[in-house]
């Protein structure tokens, strides 16, 4: 074999993963966007949109347009994509609990186009299983979830042959603490579950075709040899799966393919500049090694641990691909690693522990039934994790070494990030009431909703229907709710290890719970739809071993619902986390609730500075953002700060 290609390999397919505030504007960036050179689009939803809820509902409050553009209906979805080609566009969209409905309010902008449904080619991601894992936006119980996912795939491979109806995610398990050895096993478990659900909709022989429309979609951090040991890793595990489960032999259909986004969980607050050039090394684990290359990357921006970034920070991500792609000579060679000792012994590290994980999976049943085992083990690593780095055996440069450091220029304008106009969720409400004012009446279609939601029929004709009429996203998964029920995922701080815990801060602890007469008890909670919640359960984690009591009831709950819990549970301190951007309008909602209670709250986040005083004026008593990374400290803060609510000496 020559150490030269005949020809330049082409590059991956580009993308920057965007959308914010509404759809009109979230169009005019993408066609910015596609202007640069960007060749394939990324839509980043918001958090109602991929929860099911409208823009007037109680959970929706703060929540519209901030951490992707909202989509109620039909017509928001065709103002999203006026003016952009479908039929020859490839458009990933970052969507789980609602991939049915996108999908379908997408095939309906393209009918508007005049492009038929079997053009269309993209991605929806659509893996329900890393929502109740990692990160937090499902919609409905896990076998039903499963269902509208076999249902999605099963009507897209026949009629929307070019699309992957599913992107096993394994992105969001990185960031919720996963290792590589969990990373694999974890999605590898996930896609059979998928595949399993698929089978039992369609016939044996079109299984190949199934599989070969599967696709991934990857985290890649900073230790990048690692990082591309285990995506070898991966291709090796999937080819076996297709060959031995599934009885696929069609060496097309065999391949691993996957997109990326290579890590945020690193990205740091303090010196952010030093996240451009992890997101580099970075981007080297999926581009470097031709055997295992990504077919599509997106990267995050350097300020995105500070707040939503601007189009010019995204342009910087967006220019790092390109000068990869067309500068460097990466695309001139075949698989630099092939034979190397090293990676050849990586991956078999990763294969051997991945096998063993799996095989833990399987034993409780597959990935559905383990999704308590799976999700105490993510707590568990991420704990670890973050232990490492308080005691500096992990090093993260500029937070826990080298923290010596000029000011930054590129955050001197007040932050160096976007802030979505607080009137976007007024304009959503006003426009979501015009729309159902003028639509007509769509009873008749959430009524068969409801009916072949309760029967074995495939739910994607009915969805369509109902997209057509234009049924809004609330409404849909309201009638599905309707059918289905709602759902609490485990939290996997119960079932957490408990190491040994400073002792000095369990002195403290106990010495403050004496004086109170019972022990120090904090709620830790998460109001609205934020579903990221590594950090909340590792707070409670961390209150628990220091021998608090700790209240803490998981993701999506109202600032009501907070107040009445801490009140009734008689709690001497509230902490609150939100990375969605919605803290300035549900922290104050959560203390107005409280009604006079006197219970401190501290406030835990992506949190510009220029929020703080807002906040501290509404009543808060403490922020915490990215940089402060030693939890122990932040108990101690705590544990003072309920001392001297309550007049206790420490």
């Amino acid at each position: 074999m020559s150490h030269r290609l005949p020809e330049r390999d082409r590059p991956w397919m580009i993308r920057t993963y965007a959308g914010h505030s509404t759809a009109v504007k979230s169009n005019e960036l993408y066609r910015r966007n596609l202007a640069k050179g960007q060749t394939g689009l990324s839509v980043a939803f918001d958090l109602p949109t991929q929860t099911g809820y409208d823009a007037d509902h109680e959970l929706a409050r703060g929540e519209v347009g901030k951490v992707g553009v909202p989509v109620a209906h039909r017509g928001d979805m065709a103002a999203l994509l006026d003016g952009i080609p479908l039929g020859e566009m490839n458009t990933s969209m970052t969507i789980n609990a609602t991939a049915a409905w996108l999908l379908a309010l997408y095939i309906v902008a393209a009918e508007e186009q005049g492009v038929a449904m079997a053009s269309l080619s993209g991605t929806t991601q659509n893996d329900i299983i890393k929502e109740y894992l990692s990160r937090g936006t499902y919609a409905f119980p896990p076998e039903p979830s499963m269902r509208l996912i076999a249902d999605m795939v099963a009507y897209a491979v026949e009629h929307v042959p070019k699309w992957n109806p599913v992107n096993i995610c394994s992105y969001h398990l990185q960031e919720a603490g996963a290792t590589p050895v969990q990373e694999i096993a974890f999605s590898m478990a996930t896609a059979i579950s998928v595949l399993d659900a698929v089978r039992a909709r369609v016939p044996e022989d079109r299984m190949t075709a199934v599989f070969g429309r599967i696709s991934f979609f990857v985290n890649a951090g900073v230790r990048f040899i690692e990082e591309h040991a285990k995506l070898r890793a991966m291709g090796i595990l999937w080819e076996e799966l297709g060959r031995s489960r599934y009885g696929v032999t069609d060496t097309r259909a065999l391949r691993f393919r996957y997109g990326v986004q290579v890590n945020s969980l690193g990205l740091t607050e303090s010196q952010p500049e030093n996240n451009v050039q992890r997101i580099v090394l970075e981007a080297l684990a999926v581009t470097l090694g031709r055997g295992a290359r990504a077919r599509a990357v997106q990267l995050p921006a350097w300020n995105e641990a500070l707040g939503l970034p601007r189009p010019w920070d995204q342009q910087w991500s967006l220019r790092i691909q390109q000068v990869l792609a067309y500068e460097t000579d990466l695309l001139e060679y075949p698989d630099i690693f092939e034979g190397s000792v090293v990676m050849d012994g990586l991956v078999g590290e990763l294969l051997e522990g991945a096998r063993a994980e799996l095989a833990r999976v399987s034993e409780r049943g597959g990935a559905v039934e383990a999704v308590p085992y799976m999700k105490a083990a993510l707590v568990e690593s991420h704990r670890e994790r973050i232990a490492r780095i308080e005691s500096g055996e992990q090093v993260l440069v500029g937070v826990n070494r080298f923290t010596e450091t000029e000011p930054s220029p590129l955050t001197a304008d007040g932050g160096g990030i976007m802030v979505v106009d607080p009137g976007v969720e007024a304009e959503a409400r006003a426009a979501l009431e015009s729309w159902r004012a003028a639509r007509g009446d769509v009873s008749a279609e959430l009524d068969e909703l409801r009916r072949v939601a309760a029967s074995d029929e495939n739910i994607m004709e009915a969805t369509l229907t109902a997209a057509r009429a234009g049924v809004t996203t609330g409404e849909w998964a309201g009638a599905l709710r309707d059918v289905f029920g709602s759902y609490r995922a485990p939290t996997g701080v119960g079932q957490a290890a408990s190491p040994a815990a400073d002792e000095a801060l369990r002195d403290e602890v106990a010495r403050v719970s004496e004086a109170l007469g019972r022990t120090l008890k904090i709620l830790v909670g998460k109001p609205g739809l934020d579903g990221h919640s590594n950090g909340a359960e590792q707070i409670a984690v961390r209150a628990r071993d220091a021998g608090m009591d700790v209240v803490y009831e998981g993701i999506r709950l109202t600032p009501a619902q907070i107040a009445r819990s801490a009140v009734d549970e008689g709690v001497h301190v509230i902490g609150l986390s939100i990375l969605s951007g919605s803290h300035r309008e549900l922290i104050p909602d959560v203390i107005a609730a409280l009604d006079g209670a006197d219970i401190p709250v501290v406030v835990g986040g992506i949190i510009p500075d220029a929020d703080v005083p807002e906040l501290k004026a509404a009543g808060v008593a403490a922020v915490y953002t990215p940089k402060d990374f030693e939890l122990d400290r932040i108990m101690r803060d705590i544990v003072a700060l309920v001392a001297e609510r309550n007049s206790v000496k420490v």
